[in-house]
């Protein structure tokens, strides 16, 4: 079954974009959702939020989100494969799809060079989007007398983020202050990875025999590869048959993060978009979440953040300031926060590696722009502190707390639900 054609709605693509878990029949009818952490972020209008409880208003947000959209990371991830389908043209190789393929590459090729690894337009929309719908829900955080403060890491994709969003907030008001940084001060929690986590991942150990068996049994290129090479000749000495099929998944996907509007979609069977992603969400569900594959020692990366989350509300909270503390980082440290956090659909787990996208599933995780949003309110006439979750600008809860005004908490009982992860 091609598809070839599929048009997807603005209102599918928004509508799909819950926290409910995967199913086979969900990712098989938008397959962009098959992108994982490639999946754009939608272009959302802003979501309704529950009313807070009689009294209460917001006055700080406590921000962590991952970079926009940005190409693939590396120009070679585009030029090896034109490089070989060029040389394949040139020896007459290509079938008549193989020949349209290649002109559809080169396309693109054309956007990408030497923008690896870079934001793109749709990246620095995402952000100004997203800083938008937060001022216009909570205008009382974004008053002349509010703070912001913006942390990024290093990395480039990062900091433009980081200035887009804040960009826009100052647009919408002038006078906020807005201090913004990029700096190694701040790398020991915006991307903190422990030696073990590190270990684990280089290892190879039980899960990669487990993952690579998995991939093995679901993955066959020869289809597609038998779909662009007409010269079996070309093809045995010149194509590593998986890779290129790996190749064309990761630049199908990619595309939706593009301006070029073209697409290689039509190249792959639903099924076989589907097992690529399988393959691709076990191995980020390993490498990044909690699980006994990993026998939950990834919650040790999200820590040091967690604890920055509470210092820097409690700093607020005392102060009796308002404004937003804006985080800006990836898809590796926003996965293990999120699983922490133990906010819904974002820890499940399994020991049946072919299970997995029935617990957790990595676009509805970190996808572009992915942010997590924790809204502060308090009353006048009060010191009691609420706050709500926000996962990709959506309400959320944490099953495992109880409280009386969900999706509402008390910061004291978050605190000390926390505090029982970061003593573990």
């Amino acid at each position: 079954m091609k598809i070839a054609g599929i048009i997807v709605t603005l209102c599918t693509v928004c509508t799909s974009f819950t926290l409910a878990q995967s199913t086979q029949k969900e990712m098989l009818t938008t397959p962009q959702k098959t992108a994982g952490v490639y999946y754009a972020y939608p272009a959302l209008d802003i979501v309704k939020q529950k009313n807070a409880p009689k009294g209460y208003q917001p006055f700080y947000i406590s921000h962590f989100g991952r970079h926009g959209s940005r190409y693939l990371i590396n120009d070679e991830d585009y030029k090896w494969i034109l490089d070989l389908l060029e040389d394949a043209g040139n020896q007459n190789a290509l079938t008549p799809l193989g020949l349209d393929t290649y002109q559809r590459v080169r396309k693109v090729w054309q956007e990408a060079e030497g923008r690896g690894g870079d934001l793109s337009p749709l990246g620095v929309r995402q952000q100004r989007g997203i800083a938008e719908r937060m001022f216009r829900l909570y205008p009382n955080v974004f008053t002349n007398s509010a703070t912001l403060s913006a942390r990024s890491t290093l990395v480039v994709r990062c900091i433009l983020s980081m200035d887009a969003f804040c960009e826009r907030l100052k647009e919408l008001n002038p006078k906020l202050k807005a201090n913004r940084e990029a700096s190694n001060k701040y790398m020991g929690y915006l991307n903190f990875h422990t030696p073990e986590a590190i270990a684990f991942r280089s290892e190879k150990n039980t899960w990669k025999k487990q993952l690579d068996s998995f991939q093995q049994k679901i993955i066959n290129p020869n289809r597609l590869v038998a779909s662009l090479f007409k010269d079996g000749d070309f093809v045995n000495q010149k194509v590593k048959k998986e890779a290129l099929m790996w190749g064309f998944y990761w630049l199908a996907s990619d595309m939706q993060n593009m301006e070029t509007k073209i697409s290689f979609y039509d190249l792959f069977q639903l099924q076989e978009l589907f097992d690529i992603w399988q393959c691709i969400n076990a191995k980020e569900y390993i490498n990044n979440a909690s699980n006994s594959f990993n026998n939950n020692i990834m919650y040790n990366n999200a820590k040091p953040v967690l604890k920055n989350i509470i210092l820097s509300a409690d700093e607020v909270i005392t102060k009796k300031g308002k404004g937003a503390t804006l985080r800006f980082a990836h898809d590796g440290n926003m996965m293990p926060l999120l699983a922490a956090l133990r906010l819904k659909n974002c820890y499940g787990d399994t020991d049946n590696i072919d299970e997995i996208y029935k617990v957790w599933s990595n676009y509805k995780v970190a996808p572009m722009g992915a942010n997590l949003q924790i809204v502060f309110y308090k009353k006048t006439t009060s010191d009691d502190v609420i706050v709500k979750f926000l996962l990709n600008e959506v309400e959320t809860t944490i099953p495992e707390l109880s409280s009386n005004i969900t999706p509402y908490y008390r910061w004291k009982d978050v605190k000390a639900y926390y505090q029982q992860i970061l003593d573990k």
